[in-house]
């Protein structure tokens, strides 16, 4: 069995070491489609033994993929970023997961993304099709994905992404987004693509239409479609006036059934249901509990990186809020409790709040 590292790059000194590194336990080569490096991306690739091919830029990200696709000869192609950090992984162990199951099926790495929020750094997980069988080839613009209806099952690769806290990906692939979306309008996946963009630009207001539109043409099978909701439902307590939580409370009701056994979902609703009794104290008082309930549920779900979503909604981040909640309804003890579990766990937050409630007043 061939297993080959397949690359795209431009100009990614900074990281493009440090990700061939991890990779090369596992891949018998190494193919990298340079789009135009002006930096020492080239030369660190070379000295790392990869086997670089020249590709003019087109603005399509598939065909580039596909370019450097069209190099590779082995059985398995793991695409990989520069920025992406594959963790420690036997190749015996791999090529057992891929012995396991016949006909064509794409193989699902675990990413660990970190980025930057109010409280310092957080990671959220996601399960991507980069592990490709002989053949597999990308479509799309941007946010290219494996063309075809196989089924995608995940393989012990696990990697670490830096990318969000080094870069503004953002405003590199709005206008690419814009186009794509003006292109394809009814395509649920780049509305999706474009009101992620707009949020995480704090664009939150022009992202909403994108989020409804996604919501309104997206399919149950669509794997990105829980993930989705959340954001959008985020977007709307993010803008916060009360025809935004009136559609958030509507979203919540009909995706409760759908989504209510996922920590992410559960998270958001606490999170709801706090903003909700805030904007009308009188007439949404009988919505206290659920904040509570929403906590506790996120907590007995757990954690589950295979799953996709922010780690911690399913421990130290639930129970830090948790925290909050009895400390603002006056159960001091059981927030001391709450924030001692969560700064157990590094939870910045915890360690401060808790700091401060513990500390003698001078």
């Amino acid at each position: 069995m061939k297993i080959n590292l397949v690359m795209i790059v431009k100009d990614e000194e900074r990281s493009l070491e440090k990700s061939l590194k991890a990779a090369k336990p596992i891949a018998d080569e190494i193919i990298i489609a340079d789009t135009g490096s002006r930096d020492r991306t080239r030369e660190i690739a070379a000295l790392m033994g990869a086997k670089v091919f020249d590709f003019s830029w087109n603005n399509d990200f598939s065909a580039a993929r596909n370019f450097a696709l069209s190099h590779s000869d082995a059985d398995w192609n793991l695409i990989l970023d520069a920025d992406e950090y594959l963790r420690d992984c036997s190749r015996q162990d791999l090529e057992k997961a891929l012995e396991k199951r016949e006909g064509i099926w794409l193989g699902g790495i675990t990413r660990y993304d970190s980025y930057e929020d109010e409280n310092g750094v957080s990671q959220s997980t996601s399960i991507l099709p980069r592990l490709l069988p002989r053949g597999i080839r990308y479509t799309g613009l941007i946010h290219e994905q494996p063309e075809g209806d196989y089924p995608c099952y995940p393989v012990p690769l696990t990697a670490d992404h830096d990318g969000y806290l080094n870069s503004n990906k953002g405003e590199r692939n709005l206008p690419y987004l814009q186009k794509a979306v003006e292109e394809y309008p009814d395509d649920a996946y780049y509305q999706f693509q474009l009101a992620s963009t707009l949020r995480n630009l704090k664009r939150q207001a022009e992202s909403l239409p994108y989020f409804r539109r996604f919501y309104q043409l997206t399919g149950k099978k669509d794997s990105y479609k829980p993930g989705g909701i959340v954001l959008y439902l985020y977007t709307l307590l993010d803008l916060g006036t009360p025809s935004h939580l009136d559609e958030a409370a509507a979203i919540i009701e009909k995706e409760e059934k759908n989504l209510g056994r996922w920590s992410d979902f559960c998270f958001v609703c606490g999170l709801f249901y706090m903003k909700r009794v805030l904007s009308d104290v009188n007439r949404y008082i009988n919505l206290l509990p659920r904040i509570e309930q929403s906590y506790k549920t996120c907590l007995s779900l757990g954690e589950h990186p295979e799953a996709g979503g922010v780690v911690g909604t399913g421990s130290f981040k639930a129970t830090y809020n948790l925290g909050a909640w009895y400390e603002v309804s006056g159960q001091t003890g059981l927030a001391l409790q709450y924030y001692k579990t969560a700064a157990r766990a590094g939870y910045p937050p915890a360690v401060t709040r808790l700091k401060e409630l513990t500390q003698p007043k001078t």
